[in-house]
């Protein structure tokens, strides 16, 4: 190979971008010629493993710009010091079926059980096969939506999070909600019902949803929209 050609096939390296091809091409090179590997397995080993590093270097951004407050994955979840959780169904779960159905999960139980940890160690998994995933706390969440009705851009925050293939909205419960942040909430779920996924946790009982939202109403209709298509996992202390 002419030097001419070395650097011109560097350059055009460097300007497709072709990151992991530019870095690996001049051992694998040496090594190919020494076997005499055919033009047709180079090309595809280099592609291949530029494929593999966008689609690696793809779901990490994904991962990190879901807002997750930590990284917990379902595979550092100890079942064994939380029976109650059936570990077959989050397998199930983490298969993210639900996901492209448009189904949603319900992590209900006391705190420190570990309900925070599933829903990010799946929000994870979604992030990492590339849906869109966002995390927020509940009063984060309403407090986002008040400000934007505020404002009078509560349409287009809605859409924000209506966009979103996983949503994770944790924490339901721990603090109360007025009428109005509850009927902010109601339009969220109602934009979102049956054309993307949510991941919701909460430390009440859904008898107690209506204390919750401070009308039963309002949380009857929230209720019905969440647990059409749902996995409800309940998770005791």
């Amino acid at each position: 190979m002419s030097n001419v050609a070395y650097e011109r096939i560097k350059n055009n390296l460097e300007k497709l971008k072709l990151t992991k091809i530019n870095e690996i091409i001049d051992n694998y090179l040496e090594i190919a010629l020494k076997e005499e590997t055919n033009i047709v397995d180079i090309l595809d080993y280099l592609l291949d493993q530029e494929t593999k590093f966008k689609d690696t270097r793809a779901s990490e951004i994904q991962v990190n710009v879901a807002g997750f407050p930590y990284r917990k994955t379902l595979e550092d979840f100890e079942f064994e010091f939380q029976p109650s959780v059936d570990k077959r169904l989050v397998e199930e779960l983490s298969t993210l079926r639900f996901v492209h159905n448009a189904e949603n999960v319900v992590f209900l139980g006391p705190p420190g059980v570990g309900k925070t940890h599933l829903a990010i160690g799946l929000g994870i998994t979604a992030a990492k096969n590339r849906h869109l995933t966002y995390y927020i706390s509940c009063q984060d969440l309403i407090s986002e939506l008040n400000k934007a009705h505020f404002e009078n851009q509560l349409q287009k925050k809605l859409k924000h999070y209506a966009k979103y293939k996983l949503l994770i909205i944790d924490e339901i419960g721990y603090l109360p909600m007025d009428i109005q942040g509850a009927n902010l909430f109601f339009q969220l779920i109602a934009k979102r019902y049956e054309k993307c996924s949510t991941i919701f946790t909460s430390n009440k009982s859904f008898s107690q949803w209506g204390e919750v939202f401070s009308d039963n109403t309002i949380a009857a209709a929230i209720l019905d929209r969440i647990l059409h298509h749902a996995t409800v996992v309940n998770i005791k202390g």
